[in-house]
């Protein structure tokens, strides 16, 4: 299977250039599964229907979300009937929504997304280990199913390290979100699993993690609290993650960085 793995997207910036880039990815790289990351994409801070939609009609197979996604409530009422949404499996039990779904690929079998968020300076959830290992069982790589991602949203890299590590061999690709910045540790490990600690930010990198600068410098100058901060808008770039994974085991056979625009060395 040929997968590509988008990291966060933010603002209008990250949702432009997913959805300019996201045919030429399906056609250049002869995609099987296209995943993004969507939980800063509403000015920022979640997400809605509309822009799901947009995403999706754009060729976008599966959205992965964070700690963001409940920021726009709208979401609240519309990810229960999104089969292809999925935010943390790890969230509280009566979160609404899924944390992991079954993607159909038109050539290459089914594909399972899953998404949990990391503990480590994040919101003290469940288990996420425990919680991936109900995927796990769930459903056998090679078996039931013929690729399994895992976006991992977390702010440690140790953590996102010992995950990728806890599911070595058990998962075609286990990559990062979260901190915005793509990490140049993507390989594929000894178990035959493809790891990258953050894939990175789909938006304006002329900014501070996305958001436009003035108002973060202030923030760190001065620690005093401001207007709520808003998205950067100049030029989208994307980062994220090409693997293409072995027909019978699942496991990774190739990985490379997928990034474009300004700001990121071009992959």
């Amino acid at each position: 299977m040929r997968i590509a793995f988008l990291g966060d997207i933010v603002g209008r910036s990250g949702r432009e250039a997913v959805v300019a880039a996201a045919p030429g990815l399906r056609e250049s790289l002869d995609l099987d599964l296209l995943v993004v990351n969507a939980e800063n994409a509403a000015h920022g801070f979640g997400l809605t229907s509309k822009i799901c939609k947009e995403l999706y009609e754009a060729g976008v197979d599966a959205i992965t979300t964070g700690n963001h996604v409940w920021d726009n409530r709208e979401i609240l009422t519309h990810i229960g009937d999104d089969p292809r949404l999925v935010r943390p499996i790890n969230f509280p039990e009566g979160a609404p929504g899924r944390g992991w779904a079954i993607v159909e690929t038109k050539r290459a079998g089914k594909a399972l997304v899953a998404n949990c968020m990391l503990r480590l300076f994040m919101d003290p959830l469940d288990c996420p280990f425990s919680a991936m290992e109900g995927v796990m069982d769930a459903a056998k790589l090679g078996s039931s199913v013929q690729a399994i991602l895992v976006d991992m949203h977390g702010e440690a890299t140790s953590e996102k390290r010992a995950m990728g590590h806890h599911l070595d061999g058990r998962a075609s690709l286990v990559v990062g979100t979260h901190s915005h910045v793509p990490t140049a540790d993507g390989h594929i490990m000894r178990g035959g699993t493809a790891y990258l600690t953050d894939a990175g930010m789909c938006g304006d990198y002329d900014s501070v993690i996305g958001m436009q600068k003035e108002g973060s410098i202030l923030r760190f100058r001065t620690k005093r609290p401001g207007e709520r901060m808003s998205p950067a808008e100049g030029e989208g770039s994307i980062a994220g993650i090409f693997v293409e994974t072995d027909p019978k085991t699942g496991l990774a056979i190739s990985t490379k960085p997928i990034r474009s625009g300004f700001g990121v060395e071009p992959a």
